[in-house]
């Protein structure tokens, strides 16, 4: 999945806020359970509108964005 599939943005669902797609769950709640160390299984709980597959989807795409930006 590409970061356009997986994130809305759009000035009328949260103010703009990157929300995971078709959801109003911003992709900031993801990054603070990770920096938290919550376990994947609990953010899945906390926003069941999120699937596994868009979570992890959009770490897989994070991480490819660092890496490709590291290679320069």
């Amino acid at each position: 999945m590409t970061a356009k599939e997986l994130i809305n943005i759009d000035p009328e669902v949260m103010g703009g806020t990157p929300v995971f797609r078709g959801t109003r769950v911003p992709v900031q709640s993801l990054i603070d359970h990770i920096e938290g160390n919550i376990p994947i299984e609990e953010f899945l709980d906390d926003f069941p509108s999120v699937s596994r597959d868009q979570a992890v989807s959009l770490l897989e795409v994070a991480l490819a964005s660092i890496v490709n930006e590291a290679k320069g």
